[in-house]
Protein backbone atom coordinates (compact mmCIF):
# COMPACT_ATOMS: atom_id res chain seq x y z
CA UNK A 1 0.00 0.00 0.00
CA UNK A 2 2.56 2.38 1.00
CA UNK A 3 4.38 2.12 -2.47
CA UNK A 4 1.22 2.51 -4.64
CA UNK A 5 0.95 5.53 -2.53
CA UNK A 6 4.12 6.88 -3.16
CA UNK A 7 3.27 6.19 -6.85
CA UNK A 8 0.37 8.05 -7.15
CA UNK A 9 1.82 11.05 -4.88
CA UNK A 10 5.05 11.00 -7.66
CA UNK A 11 2.46 10.62 -10.62
CA UNK A 12 0.62 14.24 -9.00
CA UNK A 13 3.38 16.29 -8.38
CA UNK A 14 5.13 15.30 -12.18
CA UNK A 15 1.69 16.56 -13.42
CA UNK A 16 1.86 19.93 -11.21
CA UNK A 17 5.46 20.46 -12.09
CA UNK A 18 4.69 20.37 -15.64
CA UNK A 19 1.43 22.73 -15.04
CA UNK A 20 4.22 25.25 -13.01
CA UNK A 21 6.70 25.38 -15.69
CA UNK A 22 3.89 26.95 -17.71
CA UNK A 23 2.81 23.87 -20.47
CA UNK A 24 0.03 25.66 -21.12
CA UNK A 25 -2.60 24.02 -19.64
CA UNK A 26 -3.95 20.37 -17.70
CA UNK A 27 -2.58 17.24 -19.06
CA UNK A 28 -4.04 14.20 -19.43
CA UNK A 29 -3.34 11.18 -17.16
CA UNK A 30 -1.40 8.67 -18.04
CA UNK A 31 -2.91 5.49 -18.53
CA UNK A 32 -2.94 3.30 -15.21
CA UNK A 33 -0.71 0.18 -15.72
CA UNK A 34 -2.34 -2.80 -16.60
CA UNK A 35 -2.69 -5.80 -13.54
CA UNK A 36 -0.04 -8.17 -13.94
CA UNK A 37 -1.26 -12.18 -13.72
CA UNK A 38 -0.35 -12.57 -10.68
CA UNK A 39 -2.75 -9.58 -9.18
CA UNK A 40 -5.65 -10.43 -11.77
CA UNK A 41 -5.33 -14.75 -9.97
CA UNK A 42 -4.99 -13.19 -6.47
CA UNK A 43 -1.46 -15.40 -5.70
CA UNK A 44 -0.87 -13.41 -2.94
CA UNK A 45 -4.08 -14.60 -1.07
CA UNK A 46 -2.86 -18.06 -1.07
CA UNK A 47 -4.09 -19.76 1.90
CA UNK A 48 -0.86 -21.09 4.35
CA UNK A 49 -2.41 -24.89 4.00
CA UNK A 50 -1.66 -24.71 0.49
CA UNK A 51 1.69 -23.18 0.58
CA UNK A 52 2.51 -25.87 3.14
CA UNK A 53 1.70 -28.77 1.62
CA UNK A 54 3.23 -27.41 -1.55
CA UNK A 55 6.83 -27.25 0.36
CA UNK A 56 6.12 -31.15 1.71
CA UNK A 57 5.41 -32.99 -1.15
CA UNK A 58 7.76 -30.29 -3.71
CA UNK A 59 10.55 -29.62 -1.57
CA UNK A 60 10.04 -26.21 -1.69
CA UNK A 61 11.42 -23.65 0.59
CA UNK A 62 8.38 -20.80 1.89
CA UNK A 63 10.02 -18.03 -0.99
CA UNK A 64 10.27 -20.84 -3.47
CA UNK A 65 6.49 -21.94 -3.02
CA UNK A 66 5.16 -18.27 -3.09
CA UNK A 67 7.61 -17.40 -5.78
CA UNK A 68 6.66 -20.29 -7.59
CA UNK A 69 2.62 -19.47 -7.50
CA UNK A 70 3.21 -15.95 -9.40
CA UNK A 71 5.67 -17.11 -11.68
CA UNK A 72 3.22 -19.87 -12.67
CA UNK A 73 0.29 -17.31 -13.09
CA UNK A 74 2.44 -14.92 -15.01
CA UNK A 75 4.27 -17.33 -17.28
CA UNK A 76 0.32 -18.72 -18.29
CA UNK A 77 -0.37 -15.58 -19.31
CA UNK A 78 2.79 -15.39 -21.33
CA UNK A 79 2.44 -18.79 -23.05
CA UNK A 80 -1.19 -17.64 -24.04
CA UNK A 81 -0.49 -14.18 -25.38
CA UNK A 82 2.50 -16.16 -27.64
CA UNK A 83 0.37 -19.05 -28.45
CA UNK A 84 -2.14 -16.30 -30.05
CA UNK A 85 0.75 -13.99 -31.64
CA UNK A 86 2.58 -17.42 -33.23
CA UNK A 87 -0.79 -19.24 -34.57
CA UNK A 88 -0.23 -22.54 -35.95
CA UNK A 89 3.24 -22.36 -35.67
CA UNK A 90 3.06 -22.94 -32.19
CA UNK A 91 4.50 -26.26 -30.34
CA UNK A 92 3.97 -26.24 -26.79
CA UNK A 93 5.00 -24.54 -23.51
CA UNK A 94 6.06 -25.45 -20.14
CA UNK A 95 7.50 -24.01 -17.07
CA UNK A 96 10.87 -25.06 -14.73
CA UNK A 97 12.85 -25.08 -11.87
CA UNK A 98 12.36 -25.16 -8.26
CA UNK A 99 10.26 -21.69 -8.34
CA UNK A 100 9.30 -22.45 -11.96
CA UNK A 101 10.85 -19.01 -13.08
CA UNK A 102 12.28 -20.52 -16.38
CA UNK A 103 9.12 -20.13 -19.30
CA UNK A 104 10.56 -22.58 -22.15
CA UNK A 105 7.92 -21.99 -25.59
CA UNK A 106 8.23 -24.18 -28.86
CA UNK A 107 7.68 -23.18 -32.34
CA UNK A 108 8.59 -24.57 -35.58
CA UNK A 109 8.90 -21.30 -36.94
CA UNK A 110 12.68 -20.06 -36.21
CA UNK A 111 11.52 -16.39 -36.92
CA UNK A 112 9.53 -16.86 -33.94
CA UNK A 113 12.66 -17.18 -31.73
CA UNK A 114 12.59 -13.02 -31.42
CA UNK A 115 9.45 -12.85 -30.37
CA UNK A 116 9.67 -14.90 -27.72
CA UNK A 117 12.95 -14.03 -26.09
CA UNK A 118 11.95 -10.36 -25.74
CA UNK A 119 8.85 -11.33 -23.04
CA UNK A 120 11.43 -12.93 -21.26
CA UNK A 121 10.69 -16.90 -22.14
CA UNK A 122 13.36 -19.41 -23.32
CA UNK A 123 12.65 -20.16 -27.49
CA UNK A 124 12.98 -24.13 -28.94
CA UNK A 125 12.77 -24.62 -32.23
CA UNK A 126 11.20 -27.92 -33.16
CA UNK A 127 10.10 -29.51 -36.08
CA UNK A 128 6.36 -30.55 -35.37
CA UNK A 129 2.96 -28.05 -34.10
CA UNK A 130 1.20 -29.08 -31.20
CA UNK A 131 -1.88 -29.17 -33.88
CA UNK A 132 0.06 -31.68 -35.57
CA UNK A 133 0.51 -33.80 -32.84
CA UNK A 134 -3.10 -33.22 -31.46
CA UNK A 135 -4.28 -34.59 -34.73
CA UNK A 136 -1.93 -37.62 -34.83
CA UNK A 137 -2.83 -38.87 -31.13
CA UNK A 138 -6.83 -38.16 -31.68
CA UNK A 139 -6.07 -40.97 -34.55
CA UNK A 140 -4.50 -43.47 -31.63
CA UNK A 141 -7.04 -42.63 -29.05
CA UNK A 142 -9.65 -44.19 -31.20
CA UNK A 143 -8.52 -47.01 -31.89
CA UNK A 144 -6.47 -47.54 -28.05
CA UNK A 145 -6.93 -50.32 -25.95
CA UNK A 146 -6.18 -50.88 -22.50
CA UNK A 147 -2.56 -52.47 -23.82
CA UNK A 148 -1.51 -49.05 -24.85
CA UNK A 149 -3.81 -47.18 -21.51
CA UNK A 150 -2.20 -43.66 -21.59
CA UNK A 151 -1.40 -41.55 -24.67
CA UNK A 152 -0.09 -37.68 -24.52
CA UNK A 153 1.65 -34.98 -26.33
CA UNK A 154 4.81 -34.28 -24.67
CA UNK A 155 5.90 -30.71 -25.62
CA UNK A 156 8.91 -31.02 -24.11
CA UNK A 157 10.39 -33.69 -26.33
CA UNK A 158 7.93 -32.73 -29.33
CA UNK A 159 6.69 -35.99 -29.67
CA UNK A 160 3.54 -38.05 -28.99
CA UNK A 161 4.14 -40.34 -26.02
CA UNK A 162 2.13 -43.66 -25.97
CA UNK A 163 3.02 -46.13 -22.81
CA UNK A 164 2.24 -49.82 -23.29
CA UNK A 165 1.51 -52.17 -21.07
CA UNK A 166 2.31 -55.00 -22.75
CA UNK A 167 5.69 -55.52 -25.37
CA UNK A 168 4.75 -54.85 -29.05
CA UNK A 169 1.36 -53.10 -28.13
CA UNK A 170 2.13 -49.48 -29.13
CA UNK A 171 3.81 -50.85 -32.70
CA UNK A 172 0.33 -52.91 -33.05
CA UNK A 173 -1.58 -49.19 -32.40
CA UNK A 174 0.73 -47.13 -34.96
CA UNK A 175 0.84 -49.89 -37.49
CA UNK A 176 -3.41 -49.91 -36.96
CA UNK A 177 -3.96 -46.39 -37.48
CA UNK A 178 -0.78 -45.50 -40.01
CA UNK A 179 0.97 -43.06 -37.30
CA UNK A 180 4.67 -42.39 -38.53
CA UNK A 181 7.08 -44.07 -35.82
CA UNK A 182 8.53 -40.63 -35.75
CA UNK A 183 6.63 -38.87 -34.00
CA UNK A 184 6.16 -41.08 -31.11
CA UNK A 185 8.02 -42.21 -27.81
CA UNK A 186 6.94 -45.61 -26.64
CA UNK A 187 7.06 -46.02 -22.71
CA UNK A 188 6.89 -49.81 -20.93
CA UNK A 189 4.86 -48.97 -18.32
CA UNK A 190 3.10 -51.86 -15.33
CA UNK A 191 0.61 -49.31 -14.49
CA UNK A 192 -2.77 -49.91 -15.13
CA UNK A 193 -4.80 -46.75 -14.44
CA UNK A 194 -8.30 -46.87 -12.90
CA UNK A 195 -11.16 -45.05 -11.25
CA UNK A 196 -10.65 -44.70 -8.19
CA UNK A 197 -14.19 -45.53 -6.94
CA UNK A 198 -14.28 -46.43 -3.40
CA UNK A 199 -19.29 -30.84 -0.06
CA UNK A 200 -16.82 -28.18 0.65
CA UNK A 201 -14.33 -29.47 -2.28
CA UNK A 202 -12.44 -32.60 -0.81
CA UNK A 203 -15.19 -33.78 1.44
CA UNK A 204 -16.35 -37.49 1.30
CA UNK A 205 -19.75 -38.02 -0.24
CA UNK A 206 -21.49 -42.11 -0.35
CA UNK A 207 -23.07 -43.14 -3.82
CA UNK A 208 -26.81 -45.33 -3.38
CA UNK A 209 -25.18 -45.13 0.33
CA UNK A 210 -22.76 -47.75 -0.43
CA UNK A 211 -19.55 -46.54 -2.72
CA UNK A 212 -17.73 -43.28 -1.99
CA UNK A 213 -16.22 -40.62 -3.68
CA UNK A 214 -14.97 -36.98 -2.90
CA UNK A 215 -16.41 -33.70 -3.83
CA UNK A 216 -14.70 -31.77 -6.84
CA UNK A 217 -15.98 -28.12 -6.44
CA UNK A 218 -19.53 -26.59 -5.53
CA UNK A 219 -21.40 -24.87 -8.03
CA UNK A 220 -24.91 -23.70 -8.67
CA UNK A 221 -27.41 -23.81 -11.52
CA UNK A 222 -29.91 -21.37 -10.90
CA UNK A 223 -31.26 -21.33 -7.47
CA UNK A 224 -29.84 -24.78 -7.22
CA UNK A 225 -26.94 -25.37 -5.37
CA UNK A 226 -24.81 -28.58 -5.62
CA UNK A 227 -21.02 -29.75 -6.78
CA UNK A 228 -19.06 -31.08 -10.02
CA UNK A 229 -17.26 -34.37 -9.58
CA UNK A 230 -16.48 -37.13 -11.53
CA UNK A 231 -18.66 -39.16 -13.88
CA UNK A 232 -17.63 -42.35 -12.81
CA UNK A 233 -18.82 -42.21 -9.53
CA UNK A 234 -22.62 -42.69 -10.34
CA UNK A 235 -25.39 -42.00 -13.46
CA UNK A 236 -27.73 -39.57 -13.69
CA UNK A 237 -30.33 -40.76 -10.97
CA UNK A 238 -27.48 -41.92 -8.53
CA UNK A 239 -28.55 -40.51 -5.09
CA UNK A 240 -26.03 -39.63 -2.56
CA UNK A 241 -25.08 -39.12 1.06
CA UNK A 242 -22.43 -36.53 2.36
CA UNK A 243 -19.45 -36.80 4.36
CA UNK A 244 -21.54 -36.94 7.65
CA UNK A 245 -24.41 -39.88 5.81
CA UNK A 246 -26.95 -37.97 6.26
CA UNK A 247 -29.21 -37.51 2.39
CA UNK A 248 -27.52 -34.92 0.28
CA UNK A 249 -29.07 -34.78 -3.47
CA UNK A 250 -28.78 -36.81 -6.71
CA UNK A 251 -26.35 -37.02 -9.88
CA UNK A 252 -28.28 -34.97 -12.77
CA UNK A 253 -25.86 -35.77 -15.53
CA UNK A 254 -23.00 -37.54 -15.96
CA UNK A 255 -20.87 -39.26 -18.83
CA UNK A 256 -17.97 -41.58 -19.08
CA UNK A 257 -15.82 -43.11 -20.65
CA UNK A 258 -15.37 -40.56 -22.89
CA UNK A 259 -14.93 -37.54 -20.56
CA UNK A 260 -15.14 -38.13 -16.65
CA UNK A 261 -17.22 -35.60 -15.73
CA UNK A 262 -20.85 -35.79 -13.35
CA UNK A 263 -22.83 -32.85 -11.40
CA UNK A 264 -24.59 -33.31 -8.16
CA UNK A 265 -27.76 -31.19 -7.29
CA UNK A 266 -27.85 -31.04 -3.63
CA UNK A 267 -30.96 -31.03 -1.13
CA UNK A 268 -32.51 -27.67 0.54
CA UNK A 269 -30.28 -28.72 3.30
CA UNK A 270 -26.49 -28.36 1.90
CA UNK A 271 -25.28 -24.63 0.89
CA UNK A 272 -22.72 -24.42 -2.00
CA UNK A 273 -19.47 -22.70 -0.42
CA UNK A 274 -15.77 -21.38 -2.42
CA UNK A 275 -13.55 -23.71 -0.67
CA UNK A 276 -11.92 -26.64 -0.81
CA UNK A 277 -10.65 -28.65 2.10
CA UNK A 278 -7.17 -28.09 2.74
CA UNK A 279 -4.62 -29.68 5.66
CA UNK A 280 -6.20 -30.34 8.81
CA UNK A 281 -9.48 -29.60 7.41
CA UNK A 282 -8.75 -25.83 7.12
CA UNK A 283 -11.10 -23.80 4.13
CA UNK A 284 -8.77 -22.93 0.43
CA UNK A 285 -10.76 -20.66 -1.27
CA UNK A 286 -11.46 -20.97 -4.59
CA UNK A 287 -11.16 -17.55 -6.69
CA UNK A 288 -11.58 -18.89 -10.26
CA UNK A 289 -10.99 -21.61 -13.14
CA UNK A 290 -7.81 -20.43 -15.20
CA UNK A 291 -6.26 -23.46 -16.04
CA UNK A 292 -2.06 -23.58 -15.66
CA UNK A 293 0.78 -24.13 -17.74
CA UNK A 294 2.67 -27.98 -18.02
CA UNK A 295 5.42 -27.80 -14.96
CA UNK A 296 2.85 -25.52 -12.51
CA UNK A 297 1.96 -26.94 -9.24
CA UNK A 298 -1.00 -28.33 -8.64
CA UNK A 299 -2.60 -29.58 -5.10
CA UNK A 300 -5.35 -32.44 -4.55
CA UNK A 301 -8.07 -32.55 -2.30
CA UNK A 302 -9.48 -36.02 -1.34
CA UNK A 303 -11.71 -37.77 0.99
CA UNK A 304 -9.00 -40.64 1.64
CA UNK A 305 -5.34 -39.13 1.28
CA UNK A 306 -6.65 -35.20 2.20
CA UNK A 307 -3.95 -32.75 0.85
CA UNK A 308 -1.18 -33.73 -1.70
CA UNK A 309 0.88 -31.43 -4.08
CA UNK A 310 2.66 -32.20 -7.68
CA UNK A 311 3.27 -30.88 -10.59
CA UNK A 312 0.97 -31.00 -14.05
CA UNK A 313 2.58 -32.85 -16.56
CA UNK A 314 0.32 -32.96 -19.57
CA UNK A 315 -2.66 -31.55 -21.03
CA UNK A 316 -4.81 -33.19 -23.66
CA UNK A 317 -3.66 -36.63 -22.17
CA UNK A 318 -6.03 -39.91 -23.08
CA UNK A 319 -6.62 -42.86 -20.68
CA UNK A 320 -7.46 -46.17 -21.42
CA UNK A 321 -9.59 -47.80 -18.34
CA UNK A 322 -10.71 -51.15 -18.50
CA UNK A 323 -14.08 -49.74 -19.06
CA UNK A 324 -13.57 -47.63 -22.36
CA UNK A 325 -10.57 -44.56 -23.41
CA UNK A 326 -11.42 -40.94 -21.72
CA UNK A 327 -9.81 -38.17 -23.62
CA UNK A 328 -9.03 -34.00 -22.61
CA UNK A 329 -7.54 -34.97 -18.99
CA UNK A 330 -4.67 -33.86 -17.23
CA UNK A 331 -1.94 -36.16 -16.15
CA UNK A 332 0.09 -34.71 -13.16
CA UNK A 333 2.57 -36.34 -10.67
CA UNK A 334 -0.18 -36.05 -7.23
CA UNK A 335 -0.51 -38.81 -5.65
CA UNK A 336 -3.92 -40.42 -4.90
CA UNK A 337 -5.97 -43.48 -3.64
CA UNK A 338 -9.57 -44.79 -4.27
CA UNK A 339 -12.43 -42.73 -2.98
CA UNK A 340 -10.21 -39.35 -3.99
CA UNK A 341 -12.19 -39.93 -6.98
CA UNK A 342 -13.65 -36.65 -7.89
CA UNK A 343 -11.97 -34.68 -5.34
CA UNK A 344 -10.37 -31.11 -5.99
CA UNK A 345 -7.50 -29.73 -7.97
CA UNK A 346 -6.53 -26.28 -7.06
CA UNK A 347 -3.12 -24.33 -8.26
CA UNK A 348 -2.91 -21.26 -6.01
CA UNK A 349 -6.73 -20.33 -5.63
CA UNK A 350 -7.69 -21.47 -9.23
CA UNK A 351 -9.87 -24.60 -9.43
CA UNK A 352 -8.35 -26.89 -12.39
CA UNK A 353 -10.35 -29.81 -12.20
CA UNK A 354 -11.38 -33.20 -10.33
CA UNK A 355 -10.10 -36.71 -9.95
CA UNK A 356 -9.79 -38.97 -12.53
CA UNK A 357 -8.56 -42.09 -11.75
CA UNK A 358 -4.71 -43.00 -12.04
CA UNK A 359 -1.89 -45.68 -10.56
CA UNK A 360 0.26 -46.40 -7.16
CA UNK A 361 -0.73 -44.42 -4.34
CA UNK A 362 0.44 -41.90 -1.27
CA UNK A 363 3.07 -44.50 -0.11
CA UNK A 364 5.24 -45.11 -2.99
CA UNK A 365 3.96 -42.50 -5.36
CA UNK A 366 1.63 -42.82 -8.68
CA UNK A 367 0.20 -40.89 -11.34
CA UNK A 368 -2.74 -39.15 -11.48
CA UNK A 369 -5.44 -37.64 -14.04
CA UNK A 370 -8.15 -34.84 -13.67
CA UNK A 371 -10.99 -34.06 -15.71
CA UNK A 372 -10.38 -30.44 -16.26
CA UNK A 373 -13.27 -28.24 -14.74
CA UNK A 374 -14.13 -25.70 -17.40
CA UNK A 375 -15.50 -27.90 -19.84
CA UNK A 376 -17.85 -29.62 -16.93
CA UNK A 377 -19.12 -26.47 -16.08
CA UNK A 378 -19.66 -25.41 -20.09
CA UNK A 379 -21.54 -28.82 -20.75
CA UNK A 380 -24.17 -28.38 -17.95
CA UNK A 381 -24.35 -24.57 -17.51
CA UNK A 382 -22.90 -24.44 -13.90
CA UNK A 383 -21.38 -21.36 -12.23
CA UNK A 384 -18.32 -21.94 -10.02
CA UNK A 385 -18.49 -21.05 -6.65
CA UNK A 386 -15.92 -18.51 -6.22
CA UNK A 387 -15.06 -16.13 -3.08
CA UNK A 388 -13.76 -12.31 -3.11
CA UNK A 389 -14.88 -11.59 -6.55
CA UNK A 390 -14.89 -7.80 -7.56
CA UNK A 391 -18.47 -6.53 -6.75
CA UNK A 392 -18.17 -4.71 -9.83
CA UNK A 393 -19.56 -1.41 -11.20
CA UNK A 394 -21.33 0.67 -8.97
CA UNK A 395 -24.89 1.70 -8.89
CA UNK A 396 -25.47 4.26 -11.86
CA UNK A 397 -22.65 3.52 -13.38
CA UNK A 398 -23.79 2.48 -17.44
CA UNK A 399 -23.64 -0.66 -18.82
CA UNK A 400 -20.40 -1.03 -21.54
CA UNK A 401 -22.44 -3.21 -23.84
CA UNK A 402 -20.72 -6.26 -25.85
CA UNK A 403 -21.16 -9.97 -25.69
CA UNK A 404 -18.93 -10.60 -22.96
CA UNK A 405 -20.97 -12.33 -20.25
CA UNK A 406 -20.22 -12.99 -16.19
CA UNK A 407 -21.11 -16.74 -15.90
CA UNK A 408 -19.93 -17.84 -19.44
CA UNK A 409 -17.50 -20.30 -19.75
CA UNK A 410 -14.51 -18.83 -22.59
CA UNK A 411 -12.26 -21.40 -23.86
CA UNK A 412 -8.91 -20.03 -25.46
CA UNK A 413 -9.42 -18.40 -28.91
CA UNK A 414 -12.57 -17.05 -27.81
CA UNK A 415 -14.09 -13.86 -29.20
CA UNK A 416 -16.16 -11.63 -27.01
CA UNK A 417 -17.10 -7.55 -27.57
CA UNK A 418 -17.05 -5.16 -24.68
CA UNK A 419 -17.51 -1.30 -23.93
CA UNK A 420 -16.71 -1.10 -28.42
CA UNK A 421 -13.72 -3.21 -28.49
CA UNK A 422 -13.37 -6.83 -29.74
CA UNK A 423 -10.93 -9.23 -26.99
CA UNK A 424 -9.71 -12.74 -27.86
CA UNK A 425 -9.42 -14.96 -25.00
CA UNK A 426 -6.11 -16.26 -24.31
CA UNK A 427 -6.69 -18.64 -21.07
CA UNK A 428 -10.08 -20.81 -20.64
CA UNK A 429 -11.56 -19.99 -17.72
CA UNK A 430 -15.38 -19.16 -16.30
CA UNK A 431 -15.64 -15.40 -16.21
CA UNK A 432 -16.61 -13.50 -13.46
CA UNK A 433 -17.70 -9.94 -12.27
CA UNK A 434 -14.60 -8.09 -11.80
CA UNK A 435 -12.79 -9.91 -14.67
CA UNK A 436 -14.09 -7.89 -17.65
CA UNK A 437 -12.06 -8.16 -20.59
CA UNK A 438 -9.88 -4.35 -20.23
CA UNK A 439 -9.24 -5.90 -16.46
CA UNK A 440 -7.68 -8.53 -17.05
CA UNK A 441 -5.04 -8.58 -19.60
CA UNK A 442 -3.49 -12.22 -18.61
CA UNK A 443 -7.21 -13.59 -20.14
CA UNK A 444 -8.07 -11.05 -23.00
CA UNK A 445 -6.20 -9.58 -25.57
CA UNK A 446 -7.86 -6.73 -27.12
CA UNK A 447 -7.96 -7.12 -30.96
CA UNK A 448 -8.58 -4.81 -34.10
Amino acid sequence: MLKRHARAACTALAAAGLLLAGTGGATADPAPPAPSAATTLRTADAPPELLAAMQRDLGLTPTQARARLVHEVEAGATAARLQAQLGAAFAGAWVEGADAGTLTVATTRAADAAAIRATGARAKLVTRTLADLDTAKAALDRAATAATPVRYVDPRSNTLVVEEAEAGAAAGLLAATGTDPALVTVARTAEAPRPLYDLRGGDAYYMNGSGRCSVGFPVTRGTTQGFATAGHCGRAGTTTSGFNQVAQGSFQASVFPGSDMAWVAANAQWTATPYVKGSGGANVQVTGSVLQPVGASVCRSGSTTGWHCGTIQQHNTSVTYPEGTISGVTRTTVCAEPGDSGGSYISGSQAQGVTSGGSGNCSSGGTTFFQPLNPILSAYGLTLKVGGSDPGPGPGEPDPGGTWNAGTVYATGATVTYGGANYRCLQGHQAQTGWEPPNVPALWQRVQ
